[in-house]
């Protein structure tokens, strides 16, 4: 008879001594944990002291200005990912809230950042009457508006297309929603969920101009932070200090690139859908670094065990019998239906009342062509950006080791405010004498191309390994592989990224605009999230190869 040996105590002293990653671990951690603490003082002062110590183009106060935006930005992220796996997941496994949350998903998507601006601000000031901290949680909000809705629409992409096989071995061992969603629904979509978070995240930096300078009424409350810097720069013509602004950015986005997002990458790999493995993993040297690390995993493991704890005080599902599931109520159905009808019907009478008795027939008119027009600008950048884009990004995603060189670059490119180039478009424009109309359609997709670069990445990388292998085994070469491997690989993921793309297109707010005088003023740049495509039909295999 053989019995377990228990580890003596030494052996366990052993194997979590600390050792010298841990001492690295701890240190850059609790670094970045001062940086945090010591930032966040400002967060919780009084509102006065905006005006006491106001923005300044002095250098030596940029790493400061940075810290305050990469803290809002990341707060903004954390909203947005709370909210994208409640909204998402409820959109997609319930039908009926399905039908109420994507359209407004879709609708608040195009709704520019100044239109939020309007109510939030009162709203979170008054919470918070005489401090900083209502000010800054208006302005976390208005990043809110440029994250969320992207990563909510990509995670219910994702919910929408998990494969039947996967959804039939969870109905066969009755799995409760809170553990599907741990067990399938979170792992499946978190590949594509970290690329459009890291797309969200510098997307946010296009409304850091315009969050960091809170106006009510005749007050404006400038929260110190690199839009704020550079909206004064800009304003004062400095182009000095346009340069250290956007170089601050650089080191702050490769600072992040390496310590958060790099990271996330290489930890979601192993959720890839596949069943062989990659050769060609991506790697992060601060990822492996806390893998070696000894201390951590012991200090974390109280969070494991009471998750675990948590799930073991769910109530146990009763055993499915197959045919003993209750047909829905069709009196209900009809129901429901009735009125979501009756509340799109309101709707659009309440438009149409609004446009018949403010608008006259000229007016509409015009617009009609105003819209017709935008919308063709809007098609021809979407073609040409995907011409573009569509095979470095696919060349990007299928090669791991050049996608983590790419990446930070990528993300810095996509951070770059847009408005910074306007002026120099205007000196072009007026020095050349060119077309307005024509010449500035280009400034349209200077932000918003990056949606499909980085969901292309997304979708190649998630291309199964095994599907790879099996196209160089029957010789799919040339146009035949980018048709039935490529393309259906990618298709899911980019098709939100090009709605994306045609409403930031189509938001007024990104719209650089003609005056008078040979003299273009432009609104801040901002993007606008991405909308649903409908489920791909459930067969397996996806992609079909024709015989060789």
């Amino acid at each position: 008879m053989t019995s377990t040996r228990l580890p003596s105590f030494s052996r366990i002293l052993r194997q979590t001594r600390p050792n010298r990653e841990d001492a690295i671990a701890f240190a850059i951690l609790s670094g970045l944990a001062v940086l945090v603490f010591r930032t966040a003082e400002g967060v919780v002062a009084p509102l006065s002291s905006l005006d006491l110590e106001p923005v300044t183009l002095d250098p030596a106060h940029l790493p400061y200005y940075a810290l305050r935006t990469v803290l809002r930005m990341f707060a903004a992220l954390l909203a947005s990912t709370v909210f994208t796996l409640v909204v998402a997941t409820l959109a997609a496994r319930s039908r009926r809230a399905g039908r109420l949350i994507v359209p407004a998903l879709d609708i608040l998507q195009s709704v520019p950042i100044l239109g939020f601006l309007t109510f939030t601000v009162t709203f979170f000031m008054n919470l918070f009457p005489g401090n900083v901290l209502g000010v800054e949680l208006a302005s976390v909000f208005a990043i809110f508006t440029s994250q969320a809705w992207n990563m909510a629409f990509s995670f219910y992409q994702s919910l929408r297309s998990v494969p039947a096989d996967l959804e039939e071995v969870c109905q066969g061992f009755t799995l409760s929603p809170v553990r599907r969603f741990l067990r399938l629904d979170l792992p499946y979509a978190t590949p594509a969920l970290v690329w459009n978070a890291m797309m969200s995240m510098s997307g946010g930096w296009f409304f850091v101009v315009a969050s960091e300078a809170i106006t009510v009424g005749n007050t404006t409350a400038t929260l110190p932070g690199i839009g704020s810097y550079l909206s004064l720069a800009i304003q004062q013509q400095d182009f000095r200090a346009v340069g250290w602004a956007v170089g601050t950015m650089a080191v702050v986005i490769l600072a992040y690139d390496q310590l958060f997002f790099r990271p996330i990458v290489a930890w979601a790999d192993r959720f890839r859908f596949e069943q062989t493995a990659s050769n060609d993993a991506p790697q992060s040297w601060f990822f492996a670094l806390l893998r070696r690390t000894r201390l951590l995993p012991v200090l974390l493991a109280p969070l494991a065990t009471m998750g675990r704890l948590l799930l073991a005080l769910e109530p146990r599902r009763r055993t499915l019998v197959v045919g003993a599931g209750r047909a829905a109520d069709p009196r209900l159905e009809w129901a429901w239906r009735g009125l979501v009808w009756l509340g799109v019907t309101a709707a659009l009478a309440w438009t149409a009342h609004y446009v018949l008795t403010s608008l006259s027939a000229a007016d509409m008119v015009q617009a009609l062509g105003d819209a017709l027009i935008t919308m063709l600008r809007v098609i021809v950048l979407i073609a040409l950006a995907s011409l573009v884009w569509v095979p470095l990004g696919v060349a990007i995603g299928l090669r791991p080791r050049l996608a983590e060189r790419v990446q930070p670059v990528a993300q810095f490119l996509a951070a770059f405010p847009a408005n910074v180039l306007f002026p120099f478009a205007v000196i072009a424009i007026v020095r050349f004498d060119l077309a307005p109309d024509v010449w500035l359609s280009p400034l349209m997709i200077l932000g918003t191309q990056w949606y499909i670069l980085f969901n292309v990445i997304a979708g190649a990388s998630a291309i199964p390994n095994d599907l790879r292998e099996a196209a160089g085994m029957f010789g799919v070469r040339g146009w035949q592989w980018w048709r039935q491997v490529a393309l259906p690989g990618i298709f899911p993921i980019t098709s939100p990224a090009r709605s994306r793309l045609r409403a930031g297109h189509g938001t007024p707010r990104s719209w650089p605009k003609w005056s008078p005088g040979a003299i273009i003023t432009c609104a801040p740049t901002a993007l606008a999230p991405i909308s649903p495509m409908p489920p791909p039909p459930a067969t397996i295999p996806r992609w079909r190869w024709a015989s060789a």
